[in-house]
């Protein structure tokens, strides 16, 4: 008789509300990275932004000149849509119930799994390939001028400055929030190489304590999902605007009764995105050497 009543409790605004915890809760803390990046809400497998690039005004010579014609570069990047699934089973009434409580744990682990994958697809598109073009054809790597090599050293002062000069140096708009995405290794590395009597200790260890998350103008985000190979970690710096989050407007959640698997209750959430670099100049990699 109980699992007659469970499935009747299980209507289609109980699985609404649990779609909607977990939608608000991979917004609020399943990514790491996702309020740091422009997001856009898509439809379709495949998506394309469009890509503005600079262009300069034309001085007047004289009163009654021609309307001068300024040919704005225009291009679009292509981000490619997955779908991340997640799913688990319930054979508890009691925790059926709580599946509609936004403190659920099947509601926060259901979130913080699509968040994993969610900094996963932000990650990979910050330095790897972009594809360019009104199809996506053309494969747009990140120049070699935007990437800082590791040089048997950890994360540092110097590598920081050299991150902020690059931006700087490409006219990136200081109004646009830079952040930079590092693992717990350099934040503990970049404490050991400041030196106790320089101005900066002080910052860099609240920095590492959690008291503050900004330093040298950058938003600091801790992440073990960065790529490494050997002992180089790849660390990256950006402003918000050089990377595109897409998501699809297209989740869903399921709640059902599984006859096959001792009537235990299934739950289930999928939600679809993918990422892309919007711009080279508003991104930097950071090579760090963890055996340093």
């Amino acid at each position: 008789m109980e699992r007659a009543k469970m499935s009747v409790q299980i209507t289609t605004s109980f699985v609404n509300q649990f779609s909607s915890n977990v939608a608000l809760l991979s917004q609020q803390k399943g990514s790491i990275l996702r309020a740091a990046v422009s997001e856009e809400s898509v439809n379709g497998e495949k998506a394309f932004f469009d890509q503005v690039g600079a262009s300069a005004a034309v001085k007047r010579t004289s009163r009654h000149g021609d309307t001068p014609l300024v040919e704005t570069p225009h291009s679009r990047r292509q981000v490619t849509l997955d779908t991340y699934e997640w799913g688990d089973l319930i054979d508890d009434s009691d925790k059926v119930r709580m599946l509609i409580d936004p403190t659920s744990t099947y509601a926060q682990a259901a979130a913080a799994a699509i968040g994993r994958s969610m900094d996963d697809a932000i990650i990979a598109a910050a330095t790897g390939t972009a594809f360019t073009g009104s199809s996506g054809a053309t494969s747009t790597a990140l120049p070699a001028g935007q990437q800082i090599a590791g040089g048997s050293a950890n994360l540092t002062i110097a590598k920081l400055i050299e991150a902020k000069k690059i931006l700087d140096l490409n006219s990136v708009d200081p109004s646009i929030p830079r952040h930079i995405v590092v693992s717990p290794d350099q934040i503990e590395s970049l404490l050991g190489t400041t030196q106790v009597t320089s101005s900066d200790f002080n910052t860099v260890r609240a920095l590492t304590t959690g008291e503050i998350n900004t330093f040298m103008g950058f938003t600091f985000h801790v992440s073990n999902r960065l790529a490494k190979s050997g002992n180089d970690r790849t660390c990256f710096a950006w402003a918000e605007q050089g990377i595109k989050l897409g998501v699809g407007k297209d989740t869903m959640a399921r709640i059902d009764e599984r006859p096959d698997k001792s009537y235990s209750t299934q739950v289930f959430y999928c939600a679809t995105f993918g990422a892309t670099r919007m711009e080279e100049d508003m991104v930097v990699s950071i090579v760090c050497d963890e055996s340093a």
